[in-house]
């Protein structure tokens, strides 16, 4: 069960990572789109899970690999955007957000 205050700080993450996706992702991914669709903060937020959606030509698996691979850079760039909201810029571990497949076998299971 989450705070009230983790949600705010999970809210001020995926906003501020969405931003630095906008800006870099087209050099990090080309002919791809990322999109921050959860972040999940520890809760003495030195943590955060963040999880991705991509869609375009690059594989989910290789994206969030190269984004871990750029993980120091990312984590630097959101310290500089939240320094002042937040006493630790939390470590970020990312992940592939299958969501959207998961429901859609759901919907294929019922359908049959």
């Amino acid at each position: 069960m989450s705070s009230i205050r983790q949600n705010k700080i999970a809210r001020l993450l995926q906003k501020e990572l969405s931003i630095i996706f906008q800006q870099k992702g087209a050099d990090w991914f080309p002919n791809t789109m990322v999109s921050v669709t959860v972040v999940r903060p520890a809760p003495d937020f030195s943590f955060a899970k963040v999880y991705l959606s991509v869609f375009g030509k690059m594989e989910p698996k290789e994206c969030v690999n190269l984004t871990n691979v750029h993980s120091k850079l990312i984590r630097g760039e959101l310290g500089r955007k939240v320094g002042k909201q937040l006493r630790i810029t939390p470590e970020l571990a990312f992940h592939v957000d299958d969501s959207l497949d998961y429901a859609e076998e759901i919907d294929n299971l019922l359908k049959e």
